[in-house]
């Protein structure tokens, strides 16, 4: 195979040509001359992919320089190596050193508001700071997979879901680094194909469920609730009758409810999923928030006040629950009472189901085409889990 002429051009043509066009020096060194100025490029391939890289304008970069530069860049690629992610490299390693611990905090302060309370933004910080501790002096661009796991394998088994939540923010907060241009590469902390490989299974017992109540105990459990005249008992039956997230009902203004057309739209603001869910009230559901129904109250009161005002904490339904005497269920876990009767016995459409406790379901367009007539069979739901439940 005949070997590319090199150094076609001069020194004398480099500087006279005037002419907007590319001119090849050979090697894969080109100067291209446009009205705009006259820069260096290198055009090459790796792994048989064609890649190109600017070396410089011509006004600061001699000819002797740009022939030195692509000499370079050939021989890496012979090597083997890609001479873009050595120049991203480099870039890093000349800017002042961003610790892993740094980036996370101020990722942390930019995103918080996307999070939906206080909550949510103290459990990051938390977690990172308590589980992921070692990594937090360690500059953002050499994080390892090595220091990962160090930080996981503790307590992988041991705790499970915490586990699992911290490798998905390690992962998340060194992707938002690689964006920023402060990393380059695979992502260390990705779960899937990789850390997987390298942590331990988990058994079915490490998975942690919310305890539930069985169906079949629902009318009973009911009953003894209903006997109770605390405010944080009829939020809790309330929350039982819709399927409802117990974070939602606490938090229900009365600007939300239709009392005459029995609906209950919870703004998207306040859903898991960002998006508006409209829940049929059953009659037990209308009672009981007629139970709790005062004169004059205006849209923004909350339907189920503490009493010392505002909503209820999220600890009151589980402190009712203690009191109940019924430390082996959790409230969320009636979500799971009301899924296990419907699917085992009744023959309401999974999807109709689904849509009751919130979840998403099938495709943006199918969901907006069913909506109306879902609400519909919803209805009859709620109807029947209502009249399932005693009430």
């Amino acid at each position: 195979m005949a070997t590319r002429a090199r150094n076609k051009l001069s020194a004398r043509q480099v500087a006279t040509l005037t002419e907007p066009n590319i001119y090849s020096d050979g090697g894969g060194l080109y100067l291209r001359i446009r009205t705009s100025g006259r820069s260096w490029f290198f055009i090459g391939t790796l792994h048989g992919k064609r890649i190109e890289l600017g070396l410089g304008s011509a006004l600061d970069v001699t000819l002797a320089k740009a022939r030195e530069r692509a000499a370079h860049i050939r021989a890496m690629l012979l090597d083997g190596i890609d001479p873009r992610v050595e120049r991203a490299k480099a870039k890093i390693a000349a800017r002042p050193v961003v610790t892993f611990g740094a980036f996370a905090m101020e990722l942390v302060d930019d995103i918080e508001d996307g999070f939906k309370n206080p909550k949510h933004r103290q459990q990051w910080r938390n977690t990172l700071k308590t589980y992921a501790k070692p990594l937090f002096e360690v500059p953002v661009n050499e994080v390892s997979t090595e220091q990962i796991l160090a930080v996981l394998q503790p307590i992988w088994l041991s705790k499970a879901e915490t586990a699992s939540r911290l490798r998905g923010r390690i992962e998340r907060i060194l992707d938002a680094a690689k964006v920023k241009g402060l990393r380059t590469g695979e992502n260390p902390a990705r779960g899937r194909g990789h850390l997987d490989l390298l942590l331990p299974k988990r058994g079915k017992a490490s998975v942690k469920h919310h305890a539930a109540l069985p169906f079949t105990e629902i009318a009973g459990f009911m009953t003894s609730l209903a006997q109770r005249p605390a405010v944080a008992a009829r939020a809790l039956e309330f929350t039982i009758l819709t399927a409802a997230r117990s974070g939602e009902a606490r938090g229900m203004t009365w600007g939300e409810v239709n009392l005459e057309d029995k609906l209950w739209t919870v703004p998207a603001s306040r859903m898991k999923a960002q998006v508006q869910h409209e829940v049929p009230l059953s009659d037990a559901a209308i009672a009981v928030l007629m139970a709790v129904k005062e004169d004059g109250l205006k849209p923004t009161d909350f339907v189920f006040p503490a009493p010392r005002g505002g909503s209820l904490s999220d600890m009151a339904l589980s402190q009712l629950l203690k009191r109940m005497e019924r430390d082996d269920i959790t409230v969320h876990g009636f979500r799971s009472t009301f899924r296990d009767w419907a699917g085992e016995t009744t023959r309401f459409e999974r999807e109709e189901v689904e849509m009751a406790l919130a979840h998403t379901v099938a495709s943006a367009v199918e969901r907006a085409y069913r909506r109306g007539r879902a609400l519909e069979k919803r209805r009859a739901l709620m109807a029947a889990w209502a009249t399932y439940c005693g009430r």
